[in-house]
């Protein structure tokens, strides 16, 4: 059980964390455009992001008329397979999950289809 609140806590923290890099980075960008930046909400703009996740999640799923519902829903979990098959071929140690010669060329097959 404390291991579960650990990881849990963990995650909130990243969470909050990017949150507020995300608030940085848009006050930097603001100020090297030379205007005041997000400020809107609260004091700041500090729950500018917490703003900007409850847009992001309220916004409808919508589907041209003339679409193939199982290409759409399946085009984004296909990246996300081939992004997974590319981990064992990347050269992170001296031991490798896939030892080959080939691997480089095998990473450029592998990213070329997901594009």
């Amino acid at each position: 059980m404390p291991e579960i609140f650990n990881i849990l806590i963990s995650l909130i923290s990243i969470l909050i964390s990017m949150a507020f890099f995300t608030i940085l980075e848009r006050k930097i960008l603001s100020y090297i455009q030379l205007r005041k930046g997000p400020n809107k909400v609260s004091l700041m703009g500090i729950l500018q992001p917490f703003s900007d996740a409850l847009k992001l999640f309220n916004k409808t799923f919508t589907l041209p008329t003339m679409s193939n519902f199982t290409l759409i829903l399946l085009a984004p979990l296909l990246t996300f397979f081939l992004s997974l098959i590319m981990w064992p071929l990347l050269p992170l140690s001296s031991f490798n999950i896939i030892d080959s010669s080939f691997n480089l060329l095998i990473l450029f097959i592998i990213s070329s289809l997901s594009v």
